[in-house]
């Protein structure tokens, strides 16, 4: 038994969901997110709460019901708050700016990588030194956030490059004479 998987999800007042076969349509304050649930898993809307539950007592099924119900909550989530990431940007002369709506980043190359938001993401820049990533769907903010991160990882010998806010650098001792 799935202890994720029974769990009811609260649908908040302003939220409507809306079940089209195994399509969950889910639209709340900041927006719409759709999303096709398995044939293995049979999603119920009543009295303001969604619930998951298994077609079948199938490995597959099992493994797929607690998923499904994090996948619909993160959606639940997403209309009504929101979801956000922050990167840092630790390093002489590294930099962010928006230009119009893309992010400009300075990170030691010859120029500058320009990064056009995809449908759905708001780039923030508070600080030369801080980016915030924010949108409805926990998935796309967070593969934006990987993609920024990968174009200059954090090197463990001086802890330069883009990082997570508050994630910690494993550094390395030089080399010695």
């Amino acid at each position: 038994m799935s202890r994720i998987g029974k769990k009811a999800i609260a649908i908040p007042s302003g939220v409507t969901v809306t079940l089209d076969g195994q399509t969950v349509t889910v639209k709340g304050p900041k927006g719409q997110l759709a999303w096709t649930v398995s044939d293995e898993i049979a999603v119920t809307h009543e009295s303001g709460q969604l619930t998951v539950a298994p077609r079948n007592d199938s490995q597959r099924a099992r493994g797929l019901w607690g998923l499904s119900r994090t996948l619909l909550d993160n959606m639940v989530t997403g209309v009504t708050k929101g979801y956000e990431e922050v990167l840092e940007l630790v390093g002489v002369g590294y930099r962010a700016a928006l230009k119009g709506q893309a992010l400009s980043l300075q990170l030691g190359f010859s120029h500058d990588v320009d990064i056009p938001p995809p449908a759905g993401i708001a780039f923030a820049v508070p600080k030369q030194t801080e980016v915030r990533i924010a949108g409805i769907d926990k998935q796309l903010v967070g593969e934006v956030a990987a993609r920024i991160r990968r174009i200059r990882p954090p090197e463990p010998y001086k802890g330069k490059g883009v990082r997570y806010a508050g994630e910690q650098v494993r550094r390395k001792e030089g080399k010695k004479k």
